[in-house]
């Protein structure tokens, strides 16, 4: 193995009238490119692809997935979107978001670009797996809070002898919601609110 020294190395690059080989956990440590599409090529670090793109970040820029600096220039370790050339993101970083987003839901995190970001993701050895399911972010009960009714009465003092947790149909202990955020709520009775008073705004609206 060119990285590591040792024996078993199964891999070897595919430039013309190169012969190092090297074992595929020590491909990433080495800075090799091991492409996951058919037909499966290898290239060792002196003959690897590099994005085509010709672009620089800007002093100071971050990776858009886990807001850290990346270098100063394309490299092995720090890439950007073939499409945009504004998108830039470690190489991990973008391999992370590939393996839980899948084929059908990658694109650059900035200007939303499938095609070209994939295509040229594939090329740069990222792995991309095909499935079927939505993104691991958006399992079956991600987002179930957001359809959840705020439901407890914020007044200052709570006069429900049920407590805050307890309303009614109507009446004095009927739940009103801020009629502009309805994220707080109260019985009509705790804020003195009048039958005939059909919508109420928080303190903070």
């Amino acid at each position: 193995c060119c990285i590591c020294g040792q024996s078993g190395a199964t891999i070897t690059c595919c430039e013309t009238d190169c012969d190092l080989s090297f074992h595929l956990p020590c491909a990433k440590q080495g800075g090799c490119v091991t492409r996951f599409l058919r037909p499966y090529r290898s290239f060792c670090p002196a003959h690897r692809p590099e994005q085509a793109v010709e672009a620089n970040p800007e002093p100071g820029t971050e990776c858009l997935i886990c807001m850290e600096p990346v270098e100063d220039r394309k490299t092995f370790n720090t890439m950007v979107c073939p499409a945009c050339k504004t998108a830039w993101f470690h190489r991990d970083c973008i391999q992370g978001q590939a393996l839980h987003a899948g084929l059908l839901s990658l694109q650059c995190p900035l200007c939303r670009n499938s095609q070209a970001f994939v295509m040229d993701l594939f090329t740069m050895g990222i792995r991309i797996p095909f499935r079927l399911v939505p993104p691991s972010w958006e399992g079956n009960t991600a987002f179930d809070e957001l359809g959840e009714r705020h439901r407890h009465c914020d007044a200052s003092e709570c006069l429900f002898p049920g407590g805050r947790e307890e309303a009614e149909e109507e009446g004095p202990w009927e739940l009103l919601l801020c009629s502009s955020c309805a994220a707080e709520g109260t019985h009509r009775h705790c804020s003195g609110l009048r039958g005939s008073i059909t919508s109420w705004e928080c303190d903070g609206c």
